[in-house]
């Protein structure tokens, strides 16, 4: 039955996304957040006790989100076997963000396409992409803005759908939306700025070692979908381990290489962060230009390990609840 459950909020997903006006927990843990940071930096003034501020930030959002979580099951199956079952199909479906994401790069492939014909069409491009990064995006020009959708499609392969499933399958959706809280205070705070530096830290560390197995996983889940898609399955492989660590984030390197890989594109390299330059290593090799098609394979391939993803983790949770 759990499975059944799992599958269901998997298709719901498909099917609906996240439309903008419906009520969301990830937004609910945004404002947590923002409210609790904004009272963490009037007590807290000193760099130290920012730290430990950002220690309490994490303790707080996480554990209420988990504890929320578990007991609005608990009430919902209390009430009526049937009303938790609804109620924990929608916490799975809320925390999986796979058609968004595939919304939001085919938004900004929509745009590069016309962008031929209508040059304001960069111009809306670039105002789509800037919804779903956080590097400046106003001098981008098309291959550009197809490499930071790439890289973005690859990233959020992990965080949005493959890593919340994991967390589905070990303990359930309230950990599944404890993981979620993770990356989301990541999202948030979770920046090496010097606004950010000390609160954020803590965040920024519990994130890394929430995605440790998950990006992992990504790799080889990534580079399977990338067959199953007529892609390069070796040089994904290859290119995915040659390349992990050639980036800031000790987990995003293994997705965005693998993707590079499978393409046989080059991603990476300086973008302008805040309005400060960060130069970030290349990942992949230079076979051939990046073209706004390579968006749409990038999505295919997301999708397809997304499911993959899902049956696997099924599969183990299965075998692992026949076993006890």
């Amino acid at each position: 039955m759990t499975v059944l459950l799992w599958f269901s909020a998997f298709i719901l997903d498909m099917k609906l996304g996240d439309p903008l006006h419906w009520p969301h927990p990830v937004r609910w843990i945004g404002r947590l957040i923002s409210r609790s940071e904004q009272f963490i930096r009037r007590v807290c003034q000193t760099e130290t006790s920012l730290k430990w501020g950002g220690v309490l930030l994490w303790l707080v959002v996480v554990g209420s989100t988990w504890l929320a979580s578990y007991w609005f099951l608990q009430l919902a199956y209390g009430l009526m076997f049937w009303l938790g079952c609804v109620a924990e199909i929608w916490l799975i479906y809320t925390m999986l963000a796979g058609r968004s994401l595939s919304d939001a790069a085919n938004a900004v492939y929509q745009a590069l396409c016309k962008e031929a014909t209508d040059h304001n069409n960069l111009n809306i491009s670039r105002q789509e992409l800037a919804k779903i990064v956080g590097r400046d995006t106003s001098q981008l020009q098309p291959p550009q803005i197809s490499c930071a959708v790439i890289e973005t499609v690859a990233e959020n392969s992990v965080d949005g759908v493959i890593a919340p499933l994991f967390f589905l399958m070990l303990g359930g959706a309230p950990l599944a939306m404890a993981y979620k809280a993770i990356n989301t205070l990541d999202s948030m705070v979770g920046y090496k700025t010097p606004r950010y530096q000390a609160i954020g830290m803590f965040s920024a560390r519990m994130d890394d070692v929430a995605n440790w197995l998950p990006a992992r996983l990504g790799w080889l889940l990534l580079a399977m979908a990338a067959k199953w898609q007529g892609q390069d399955f070796r040089q994904a492989l290859r290119i995915g381990w040659r390349d992990r660590y050639q980036h800031s984030s000790p987990n995003s390197g293994w997705s965005e290489a693998t993707m590079a890989g499978a393409l046989g594109i080059l991603l990476g390299g300086p973008n302008v962060y805040f309005n400060q330059l960060v130069e970030k290593p290349w990942i992949g090799d230079a076979k051939r230009e990046v073209t706004p098609e390579d968006i749409p394979q990038s999505v295919r391939i997301m999708q397809v390990a997304s499911v993959m993803a899902l049956l696997l983790f099924a599969l183990l949770y299965s075998l692992f609840s026949v076993m006890i």
